[in-house]
């Protein structure tokens, strides 16, 4: 296993959409993998396989959760069906999220509080499971990512204008910023 640079907003790979899995073999296996390895020493609750600057869809999961789905997983070419998403202004208590793409930065966003999340394992088996709360979230935030989106894009105005002030400062936006967990600081300070 090895852990992967991570991809920063602006690289091309994060912002296209992820093509289908066609092969379950040995590939793909050490692919997720070195995704666990990444996303552990990240620290983070999940990763995608565009931000180890993989075009695929595939993202890795942490969380535990009170939806009888096992903490830690892999999901291969997942669908999502969303609930409703409240059109209230978020709570920057209680909904703020970050993303190891724009890393030391978080903001307030609303996502749906449940989802139905339909896939694949690492071997081809299906996956079929309900998820709520952060749980919920952690899953929206990582397929996101395979259809070329990062949580900044769905921000509201307030936090949006922030979000790109910030990119600006720290100089992202282009591709060609990394960072590698384990030997960068950690962003988020863990």
């Amino acid at each position: 296993m090895t852990v992967r640079p991570v991809t920063v907003t602006g690289e091309p790979v994060l912002h296209r959409r992820a093509v289908e899995v066609e092969a379950f073999d040995d590939e793909l296996r050490a692919l997720i993998a070195d995704m666990f390895e990444t996303m552990d020493e990240a620290n983070g609750v999940g990763l995608a396989a565009p931000q180890v600057g993989v075009g695929l869809r595939i993202f890795t999961y942490e969380f535990a959760n009170d939806d009888d789905v096992p903490p830690r997983g892999v999901l291969v070419n997942p669908t999502l069906v969303l609930g409703k998403v409240s059109g209230a202004e978020p709570d920057p208590d209680e909904e703020t999220e970050g993303c190891l793409s724009v890393p030391g930065h978080s903001y307030p966003l609303k996502r749906a509080e449940w989802a139905r999340v339909r896939g694949f394992d690492a071997d081809g088996t299906p996956v079929d499971f309900e998820a709520t709360g952060w749980f919920a979230r952690v899953m929206q935030h990582e397929y996101d990512h395979l259809d070329g989106k990062l949580y900044i894009d769905r921000l509201n105005d307030r936090w949006s204008k922030r979000a790109r002030k910030n990119i600006r400062k720290e100089g992202w936006g282009i591709p060609g910023n990394t960072w590698l967990p384990g030997v960068d600081p950690d962003p988020f300070g863990h």
